[in-house]
């Protein structure tokens, strides 16, 4: 009896023949059409033989509404733009840094046609993709040479790798630091080849130390690093040697200086009411050879490693053959020198969303927060944003939260998500921050969250 049920079941061409899925075949193409009638075929026949009841099979019309739903799943793009309403402005989750519209324009500018990405059209001949965002670069941050490549784990792990290859680097044990998806400075320094001398104490290291180390390990020392504390904080009783006392130590003893700043910012962060974050310049100003930071954080750009210092040094980062491995791509590359055209014409502030948001006043986040309580109910509170993404640990803007109280808040957060909206949950209550949601965005969180509550 089940060899007659799994009998029914129709063959493959059979299905492929039918009239209703003709429509399939134009959607989705031949091969992937046929994929999805075997697979539902197949599920069908493990049903069935696990069915002790002598059910039916499934029907024709059955099946095939079983493939356009498999089609559906596997053609989906599984990445999405969504409102970000937590108030974490670099989410890392949610892709850190949005794009200015200038930069958007420049990506899509170079990806719809061919482009100089390594062509110089004045001589006709071969150019270097590094020149595109180098000069720029140059320009904002008052550095000899740059280099870009594809994010800041990579710039570190080039410097290491080109520096410091089978020697010694000397580096405080209150900068072993782990960020974000497990990248940990000593896994980096180890796959570098380059090998870790650590000094100090987890909260007290003194220039002392690092001269003893220098000095036990002779001619091995070929880096002194410093690892920013950007996405953490030591506090208490805490002693670190700062950047100049480094600079100042390694020309005694002819060693190169590099300054992974993590994050990066091009701006005083001070004049938005944040707590200091070393600038790209400072690290420069104070003699550092090398320093990297990344492209989509507080610069507010697209995803990069940025390493700028000295020539002589970034000419060697250049010529070395891991730089071709890490490199960046146009696209890159594109909204990489918009955006930094930004901070040349002193609009950085107007013109990128993460300047945008940060320096958007509390009478401004309130005056929205206010219209949308009156469209949608709730209520107005007082509360805080986060920069995020490795940047200013525990540091906070003022704002407004737009609070929800329903029957079950992670019911209303997980249809949020399915209309690709994502707020927070605390005390009970969906929280709506509007600093990290454009303006232009507003209507369609309000009018989502209408058609939801009703």
């Amino acid at each position: 009896m089940a060899n007659e049920v799994l009998r029914a079941l129709p063959a493959v061409d059979a299905l492929l023949n039918n009239s209703a899925v003709a429509a399939l075949l134009s959607a989705f193409g031949r091969p992937l059409t046929t994929a999805a009638i075997r697979n539902v075929l197949t599920e069908a026949r493990a049903e069935l033989q696990r069915d002790t009841l002598d059910s039916p099979p499934p029907s024709t019309d059955e099946l095939i509404e079983r493939a356009t739903g498999w089609l559906r799943d596997q053609s989906a793009p599984t990445l999405h733009a969504l409102i970000n309403a937590t108030g974490v402005i670099l989410h890392t989750n949610l892709g850190r840094a949005p794009l200015s519209d200038e930069a958007q324009q420049a990506m899509l500018a170079v990806a719809s046609d061919y482009n100089t990405l390594e062509f110089d059209l004045a001589s006709g001949k071969r150019s270097k993709r590094s020149l595109h965002a180098e000069a720029l670069l140059c320009q904002v941050t008052g550095a000899e040479a740059a280099l870009v490549v594809n994010n800041n784990a990579a710039a570190v792990l080039l410097v290491l790798r080109a520096l410091a290859r089978r020697k010694g680097v000397v580096i405080s044990r209150g900068q072993l630091v782990e960020i974000g998806g497990g990248f940990r400075v000593p896994d980096v320094l180890k796959q570098s080849g380059a090998k870790l001398v650590e000094v100090g104490t987890t909260n007290r290291t003194h220039l002392h130390d690092y001269e003893k180390a220098i000095a036990t390990q002779e001619n091995r020392v070929a880096l002194i690093l410093r690892a920013h504390h950007s996405n953490f904080r030591i506090v208490g009783f805490t002693t670190e040697p700062d950047l100049p006392e480094l600079v100042a130590l390694g020309r005694k003893h002819g060693l190169p200086v590099a300054d992974d700043l993590g994050s990066g910012t091009l701006l005083e962060t001070t004049t938005f009411g944040l707590g200091h974050e070393p600038t790209v310049q400072e690290s420069l100003h104070a003699g550092a050879d090398v320093v990297c930071f990344s492209g989509d954080k507080l610069l507010g750009g697209p995803q990069a490693g940025i390493v700028i210092g000295r020539e002589g040094v970034v000419t060697k980062l250049k010529r070395h053959p891991l730089a071709r491995a890490i490199r960046a791509d146009k696209l890159c590359l594109a909204a990489l020198s918009s955006t930094l055209l930004h901070y040349l014409k002193d609009e950085a502030v107007q013109k990128i969303p993460v300047w945008r948001m940060i320096s958007m006043g509390v009478n401004e986040v309130e005056a929205r927060a206010q219209r949308m309580v009156k469209a949608v109910g709730g209520e107005l509170l007082a509360g805080k944003s986060t920069v995020g993404g490795g940047s200013l640990p525990a540091e906070t803007l003022p704002t407004r939260l737009v609070g929800m109280r329903v029957r079950s808040p992670q019911r209303l957060a997980q249809r949020l998500r399915q209309h690709r909206i994502v707020a927070r949950i605390q005390d009970d209550r969906v929280l709506f921050d509007l600093r990290t949601v454009p303006p232009t965005a507003d209507s369609r969180l309000v009018s989502t969250l209408q058609q939801l509550l009703a």
